[in-house]
């Protein structure tokens, strides 16, 4: 057996979740090793993570990244390092679906850049390099063998694929340049200090937030869970008696659907998991099962110490204990988190509580290879920031407004819809978090303009719409669209009276527009998109009653009105609320209407009572209707139970026209 005993090593990304453990491991235990941690202090990265280390006289911590070779060159010689432990990476899948490129810089190059400073420098006997499970790809469902580590690599994501990439050039400079590496594959991990995008942490504080658990697809999908400090005995073993060009499995047979798993922290939190547990759309590809060959690693003398339920338990333990230790992280807690690789790390938590305030710290040399701190209060992650598109229409220019009077900056976009090259001048030069599509076309005066102008239509509500969620989605950038709801009309399965309205998940029936058509097609088409919030606005009404799009004016102001009753959307409780759903990250087809119907008829009774009390009116039928309209219209009702549920305070229709519209202008003694 082959046998390493190491005097000085580097550990990178030990300001993370597993290398923390790992680190503090080795310190305690290893007096005599000295350990140098690199980390740049990324979004998920801790300082705290290593506190149990930091009066050690064998420790030290050095701020920086991987990807400087004039860095890990300097480090390698003046610290005399002889042994890697290569932790830093990029871990979370849902960032990679939307980040890859920060992944193959993180992953592929940073590795690169350790191995060519081991192969100039010439003195490390020991590099280890910690991989994942996942570059295996998906394991069959009735495998009773897990993957051994000769079994051939098919990752599926962009982050597994970083890291098979990885693998490759740490086997290349092995068998090349003759350098001393061990790989290892491992398992999930849970446990204190976690970032809590991953899925235990996330579901401990949701559930101590009492809030549901968001689970991905249906829940079947199997997963098996190590205990950290278990993790970071493999790794103590691995250290010192991994055999040279070998690849070792970190594993467990120990397999748990993920259902099994909220359900398990459901009962730990005494909730029940029917009404705690929420499903959520699946990742766009979301591996059924990871299964590993972990006997290799035992024949070193390496075993799961930890059950599950005790592990499980330590963990809640410690969450319900530390609930701030990463400060704010509702953007992680979401179904569907984008972090997106938020720079300034958690170095700051220092402040105020500790005496060490730097960057870094190590008790046997005070100077540290380190840049000058942040300020204090530098923030977390970047302030809001909106670009708008829509400007000279009704919805974009409240947008902007509502902006100003919540002081969130915002930039309505210069370039055309349809033109990407200036779609992608507005995001370099205004540099959003959010983007909000605000510009369509539904025709002057009416929708009736679209029937004679098609190509035009599809220009801007088609081609325009889907360029703009395609660069967005490069950027990594949420955008938020605003929609329409006139795709639907009354029919056999959602009679007009009946209450039951259309769901988001139902396919579009109503066809009689060509503006409705467009919709439809692009609603479509944008499901294929995982960054755009897609918002189905009908009929809008505000509270300016002099605007001739408004709803109630329009109707107002026609000589006949025909009586059907319609889901519509109050702007002026809707609109804060579409700002709400960019803040929450939220994405997906949503019914944005205020819930129930609203006739013509009761519009215009409203409209008497509370604005002109000699108003009269007058109504005709659909088929009088038809004779003096080129389309027709769309009548429907909509399900707006799902935002509903997101925004429990969101009105009735009836209700909602009473408190933002009728009132205010009665009130005011407008019109």
């Amino acid at each position: 057996m082959a046998s390493h005993t190491p005097k000085n090593i580097l550990i990178t990304g030990a300001a993370g979740f597993i290398a923390s453990h790992v680190a503090n491991r080795l310190i305690r235990n290893y007096p005599d090793y000295k350990v140098v941690v690199l980390d740049k202090l990324d979004y998920c990265s801790n300082l705290k993570n290593l506190l149990p280390s930091k009066s050690s006289p064998n420790f030290k911590f050095v701020k920086g990244d991987i990807g400087s070779a004039d860095l890990v060159n300097y480090l390698l010689i003046t610290e005399s390092i002889d042994t890697i432990m290569h932790f830093a990476a990029q871990t979370h899948v849902d960032n990679s679906f939307g980040n890859s490129f920060e992944f193959t810089k993180n992953n592929i190059y940073g590795t690169h850049v350790l191995l060519e400073a081991c192969k100039v420098t010439g003195q490390v006997k020991r590099f280890i390099h910690v991989s994942t499970d996942e570059v295996y790809g998906e394991t069959d469902e009735d495998a009773v063998v897990g993957n051994h580590e000769a079994s051939q690599l098919l990752p599926t994501n962009p982050y597994s694929a970083t890291k098979a990439g990885a693998e490759m050039l740490v086997m290349a400079y092995g068998r090349s340049y003759g350098l001393p590496v061990i790989t290892t594959r491992g398992n999930n991990v849970y446990g204190p200090n976690q970032f809590p995008e991953k899925l235990i942490p996330k579901f401990i504080l949701l559930a101590m937030q009492g809030k549901p658990l968001p689970i991905h697809g249906d829940g079947s999908n199997v997963r098996s869970y190590l205990y950290c400090e278990d993790v970071a005995e493999a790794f103590e073993v691995i250290l010192h008696k991994g055999e040279v060009g070998h690849v070792y499995n970190i594993g467990t047979k120990k397999e748990r659907r993920v259902i099994d798993v909220a359900k398990d922290i459901c009962t730990l939190f005494k909730r029940d998991p029917e009404t705690s547990i929420k499903f959520v759309d699946n990742r766009p590809f979301n591996d059924q099962r990871y299964f590993l060959d972990d006997q290799k690693l035992k024949n070193l003398g390496w075993s799961e110490r930890t059950t599950w339920e005790e592990g499980l338990k330590k963990t809640m333990e410690w969450y319900s204990k530390n609930p701030d230790w990463w400060g704010d992280v509702s953007g992680a807690l979401l179904p569907h988190p984008r972090m997106l690789m938020m720079p300034g790390g958690m170095e700051k938590f220092f402040d105020g509580s500790e005496d060490d305030k730097s960057e870094s710290y190590g008790s046997t040399n005070p100077t540290m290879i380190v840049p000058s701190p942040k300020s204090a209060g530098s923030q977390q992650k970047p302030p809001l920031k909106f670009l708008i598109y829509g400007r000279t229409g009704w919805i974009g220019g409240l947008i902007g407004k509502l902006c100003e009077k919540q002081g969130i900056p915002y930039e309505y976009g210069k370039g055309r819809l349809q033109d990407r090259v200036s779609l992608l001048a507005d995001i370099l030069n205004v540099k959003p978090t959010h983007v909000f599509n605000a510009a369509g076309v539904t025709g002057r005066p009416n929708v009736d303009w679209c029937e004679s102008h098609k190509t035009e239509t599809i220009r801007t509500n088609v081609v325009g719409t889907l360029t703009l969620a395609d660069v967005c989605r490069e950027h990594d950038l949420l955008m938020i669209n605003y929609a329409t709801g006139c795709i639907f009309e009354y029919d056999a399965a959602h009679p007009q009276g009946s209450g039951i309205g259309f769901k988001e998940e139902d396919k579009p029936n109503f066809t009689g527009s060509f503006y409705s058509k467009t919709k439809a097609m692009v609603e479509e088409l944008l499901k294929e998109y995982d960054n755009v919030c897609t918002l189905r606005v009908r009929m809008p009404i505000s509270s300016d009653l002099n605007n001739p799009r408004n709803f109630i004016t329009k109707i107002s102001r026609y000589n006949k009105v025909v009586n059907i009753p319609n889901s519509m959307t109050i702007l002026d409780e809707l609109l804060p609320i579409s700002i709400e759903m960019a803040k929450r990250n939220l994405r997906g087809i949503w019914n944005f209407t205020n819930p129930g119907v609203v006739s013509h008829n009761e519009i215009l009774e409203m409209y008497r009572d509370y604005i002109n009390p000699s108003f009269k009116w007058t109504n005709f039928t659909l088929e009088e209707q038809a004779k003096v309209i080129v389309a027709p219209r769309s009548n429907n009702e909509m399900d707006a139970s799902k935002l509903k549920k997101e925004f429990p305070e969101l009105l009735s229709i009836k209700e909602s026209l009473i408190k933002y519209v009728f009132e205010p202008n009665k009130k005011t003694g407008k019109n």
